[in-house]
């Protein structure tokens, strides 16, 4: 790679047995039940064909190697079901437990491990407290909620969390779960795993988008760094203009706190996206919202990633020019988390 790389969002395969051994008295003592495994019995891993494990630091050091990657920011896997758990405390107790697990078993074996902390949106001002251990006592360099269940996340009842995350100059990160949303929806479930995860991803971005700009958070937080991760760019174009329409037509009544067009705030800088290497529609989104918000991500270990197969799709591309994947590779994800 004539690039420097920096992986902007990979994952751990933590296990259950992992988090129960950082959990505190009394949820320690929990019968060994994976607490957030999604109740729907899909086989993701596809009768274990499909992704890779890596449960532990060594793994992650390879898998860089392999793909001559600098370094990776890590997310969870199993947490990607957090809004799911129903008991708030729980929910708060499993973060910390899996926060401290990215800790102890990875960010602190190697400095080209970096961690994200899991939140609990369930108890925004626990999630506000745990995300300031993180930062300040474990040196994690963002923020991650879930995209996916019953949370809107514009809501102002969050604004603990945002405005700890700006206070410390971390970015909060919106991931999707890659489930089907009639779990918390009143409709009817998918069939078959190739349809629901074919929308779950995307759909989960979508809504928190509309909620959290045109509910007005990077006006309340005019600072504070926005990612949406795992569902591609090529969405952007067509669901930002979109928002665009709505906002002409009813924003002066049901959008008040916003001062410009949603697609102004999207496009401010503050906001990123992640891609993938051979999306066709690449190009419209850096001309429509410039390259500088675009993130490359392994997704590496999961099922469905394609690493080290997709720096080559980025790197080869003749329609994407070299200071533009510069960018995307190594520069955007740089300042997103603010890397040294």
């Amino acid at each position: 790679m004539k690039f420097e790389v920096i992986d902007a969002d990979g994952h751990v395969s933590e296990s259950w047995e992992q988090l129960q051994a950082h959990l505190d008295a009394p949820y320690n003592r929990r019968p060994p039940l994976p607490p957030y495994f999604p109740q729907d019995g899909w086989d993701r891993r596809l009768h274990n064909t499909l992704g890779h494990w890596a449960g532990d630091a060594k793994s992650w050091i390879d898998a860089l190697d392999q793909g001559g990657m600098k370094l990776s920011v890590l997310y969870t896997t199993l947490g990607l079901f957090m809004p799911f758990v129903r008991d708030p405390e729980w929910a708060v107790a499993l973060t910390k437990a899996y926060n401290t697990l990215l800790y102890k078993e990875f960010t602190s074996q190697s400095p080209r491990l970096k961690g994200v902390a899991l939140l609990a949106p369930h108890d925004p001002a626990a999630a506000a407290a745990e995300l300031r251990r993180c930062v300040t006592e474990l040196g994690f360099v963002g923020a991650m909620l879930p995209a996916d269940g019953y949370y809107l996340l514009g809501h102002a009842r969050f604004d603990p969390i945002y405005a700890e995350a700006q206070r410390l100059d971390v970015p909060v990160a919106f991931h999707a779960s890659g489930t089907d949303q009639s779990i918390v929806a009143n409709f009817e479930p998918f069939p078959k795993f190739i349809q629901a995860h074919t929308l779950s991803h995307i759909s989960g971005q979508m809504r928190q988008m509309v909620s959290t700009i045109f509910e007005g958070v990077p006006v309340r937080f005019p600072n504070l760094r926005l990612a949406y991760l795992e569902a591609g760019c090529g969405w952007i174009p067509y669901f930002v203009q979109r928002m665009d329409e709505e906002f002409e037509k009813r924003g002066h009544i049901e959008a008040k706190q916003l001062t410009k067009l949603p697609s102004e705030y999207v496009k401010s800088g503050n906001v990123y996206v992640s891609c993938e290497g051979d999306e066709n529609l690449l190009p419209q989104t850096i001309e429509y919202i410039g390259a500088s918000q675009i993130l490359y991500a392994s997704d590496f270990p999961h099922w469905d990633h394609s690493y080290p197969k997709s720096l080559k799709e980025l790197a080869d591309r003749p329609d994407v020019s070299d200071e533009d994947k510069r960018k995307i590779f190594s520069e955007n994800p740089r300042r997103l988390y603010r890397l040294k």
